[in-house]
C-alpha cells in the first residue's frame, strides 16, 4: 500500500487538532474567544458575559457506569452549561452519544440528597464542530439548531436543552460570500490552517487575537512539540480512515467487475467503463478468476 504523504505545517495552527482546539478555546487567559464564539453561535438567544471552565471528565455512580470525557465543558454566568465537542471522524450512533453526554451531565449536576420531587434542571447545550456530514443525503445545510419541539404545532416544548451542530464539510462559502459572524467562524475553523495571511474580511477584534496567538513560528518549544504531535495524530487518523474507505470502495468495484466478467461477454474496456475503473483493474481480476478456474 502506498504510504500517504503528510501535509506540511502551515503558518497558523490547525484549530481542528486536539491541541489547537484547546489552545484557542480552552485557555483561561483567552477565554474571551470561547465567550465570543458562543455569543455569535446563539445569535441573541443567549448573552454570555462571563464563563468558567468546568471538569471535563465525569464518572458514573458506580464502576459499571460509562465514563464520559468532554472536549470542553464550561458554565455561563447565567447558570447554563455548555459542552463543546470537536468530532473528526463519523462514528456509529453519534446522535446517541450526544444525547448520552448531555444526559450524564444533567444527572451529575443534580444535587445529591435534594428532595425527590424537586425536578428543576439546569440549562444544558451541546455544541458539535464536525468534520463530517451527519447525513450524506443532506449536504446543503452546514448548521443545525436542535431543540425539543411539539411536532404538530412546531412550538418549542422545552427551552433548557439544545444541540447545535456545525458541519464544516457542508460549508462552501468563500470569503466574499460570508453573510454573518457565524459564517466567519466556520470559515476560520475550516481554512485557518491553510491561510498564508489574515484575510481582510476576518476583521473582528476577536479574530485578530486568534491569529495573534496562533502563529506556529511564535509557539514556545514545548508548545510546538505538543502541536506537532497532535497534528501528526490527526493526519494518521485521517490516513487510516481514508485507507479503510478506499478499501471498501475498491472491494465494491471488484464485486461489480467479477459479476460482469462471470455473467456477460462484455470486453474488458466496456466493463472498465461500467465499473468506473481502469482497464488494468479489470485485467487483474480477470487473471485471478482464470487462475482459480
Amino acid at each position: 500500500m502506498t504510504k500517504s504523504k503528510q501535509p506540511t505545517i502551515g503558518k497558523f495552527i490547525d484549530p481542528l487538532t486536539d491541541w489547537g482546539f484547546r489552545h484557542l478555546f480552552g485557555q483561561e487567559p483567552n477565554k474571551e474567544i470561547l465567550i465570543e464564539f458562543l455569543n455569535d453561535l446563539f445569535q441573541g438567544e443567549k448573552h454570555i458575559a462571563e464563563l468558567e471552565y468546568a471538569p471535563n471528565e465525569h464518572d458514573g455512580d458506580d464502576g459499571t457506569d460509562k465514563r464520559v470525557i468532554f472536549d470542553l465543558h464550561c458554565r455561563g454566568d447565567n447558570g447554563e452549561y455548555f459542552i463543546v465537542e470537536m468530532q473528526r471522524i463519523r462514528q456509529d450512533f453519534f446522535k446517541d452519544r450526544a444525547l448520552f453526554y448531555v444526559s450524564r451531565l444533567i444527572q451529575r449536576l443534580l444535587q445529591k440528597g435534594q428532595e425527590s420531587n424537586d425536578y428543576e434542571l439546569p440549562e444544558v447545550y451541546l455544541i458539535g464542530i464536525l468534520e463530517f456530514s451527519m447525513d450524506a443525503n443532506e449536504q446543503d445545510r452546514c448548521f443545525h439548531d436542535i431543540a425539543l419541539m411539539e411536532k404538530n404545532s412546531g412550538k418549542l416544548f422545552y427551552n433548557k436543552l439544545g444541540f447545535k451542530f456545525l458541519e464544516l464539510p457542508n460549508f462552501v462559502r468563500s470569503g466574499g460570500d460570508l453573510l454573518n459572524d457565524m459564517d466567519k467562524w466556520m470559515y476560520l475553523l475550516k481554512h485557518m490552517s491553510t491561510l498564508k495571511k489574515i484575510p481582510t474580511f476576518l476583521d473582528k477584534r476577536i479574530f485578530q487575537l486568534i491569529f495573534k496567538i496562533s502563529e506556529v513560528a511564535k509557539l514556545r518549544k514545548e508548545e510546538r512539540m505538543a502541536y506537532e504531535a497532535s497534528l501528526k495524530a490527526k493526519w494518521d487518523t485521517q490516513n487510516a480512515f481514508e485507507s479503510v474507505r478506499r478499501d471498501g470502495i475498491n472491494e465494491g468495484k471488484s464485486e461489480v467487475v467479477r459479476n460482469l466478467l462471470n455473467n456477460t461477454d462484455f470486453p474488458v474496456e466496456k466493463i472498465a467503463s461500467l465499473a468506473s475503473v481502469p482497464v488494468e483493474f479489470v485485467l487483474k481480476i480477470k487473471a485471478k478468476l482464470k487462475y482459480r478456474a
